[in-house]
């Protein structure tokens, strides 16, 4: 590999950008209005409310056993997620605690400025209750709204993350979307660096709340970046798909 290409791609790793920045030039500094918490959608979309899952709350499993179990899991039993332990592992990772204001909320994962840049879709597979398809968490809502139910979501997913066969045989695929400005909009160009950190708080929290309701985890990083933004119907600019997890019964 080239040395200058090498530096040039390992400068992303660096915070060097945040000496060379004039923050006084970003949309925050400036008085442009924030982005909205949640992505809006059509007032005819169809939703789906999310159930209680007190029940996998209550139930006290150890943090510490969840933490000592955690494993990367590619094989997983043909056996359905329940609504309630999908909803349970939707807001451990990207749930709303408390709303500070129409653009900024505390979640149940840590992210840069409180920005939160991401999107929470799923491929749902096999999940009592729903179709095969794509869906898209409304964590405002404590809702799904149905993106387009597709009987060979499976098949699909499988194509898009480059022929891996497990993603297709998981109950559900998480899938997390970017929507960059909302970042940007405080930090400028070093926004980037912080949005890829903040994805590997929301997967942890995934990996560790699958523990308590049976549930395997497996991250993915490889995947074709065109055709997962096209599954989830997302215009690969302004937002993109950047991270994946499949998660299944073991």
């Amino acid at each position: 590999m080239d040395k200058n290409t090498i530096d040039t791609f390992r400068y992303f790793l660096k915070d060097s950008i945040r000496l060379e920045m004039d923050f006084s030039l970003t949309d925050q500094s400036r008085g442009i209005a924030p982005p909205p918490i949640q992505k809006p959608y059509p007032p005819d979309a169809q939703l789906i409310e999310l159930p209680s899952f007190d029940r996998i709350v209550n139930q006290g499993f150890r943090l510490f056993d969840a933490i000592e179990g955690r494993r990367s899991i590619r094989s997983y039993k043909n056996r359905p997620l329940s609504l309630d332990e999908l909803a349970y592992l939707l807001y451990c990772c990207q749930g709303i605690q408390k709303v500070i204001s129409p653009s900024t909320a505390l979640r149940t994962v840590p992210s840069a400025g409180c920005r939160h840049s991401f999107e929470t879709y799923l491929c749902v597979i096999n999940v009592e209750g729903l179709k095969k398809g794509i869906y898209r968490y409304l964590p405002l809502n404590k809702q799904l709204l149905v993106v387009y139910e597709d009987n060979k979501a499976d098949e699909k997913i499988v194509a898009s993350t480059l022929g891996q066969s497990f993603t297709g045989k998981s109950a559900v695929v998480f899938i997390w979307s970017a929507i960059p400005y909302r970042m940007e909009w405080r930090y400028g160009l070093a926004a980037h660096k912080v949005i890829a950190i903040d994805a590997g708080h929301v997967c942890q929290n995934l990996y560790l709340s699958a523990e308590a309701v049976g549930c395997g985890v497996c991250a993915i990083g490889a995947y074709h970046q065109e055709m997962m933004d096209n599954l989830i119907g997302v215009d690969g600019h302004d937002e993109f798909v950047i991270y994946l997890a499949s998660v299944g019964k073991i």
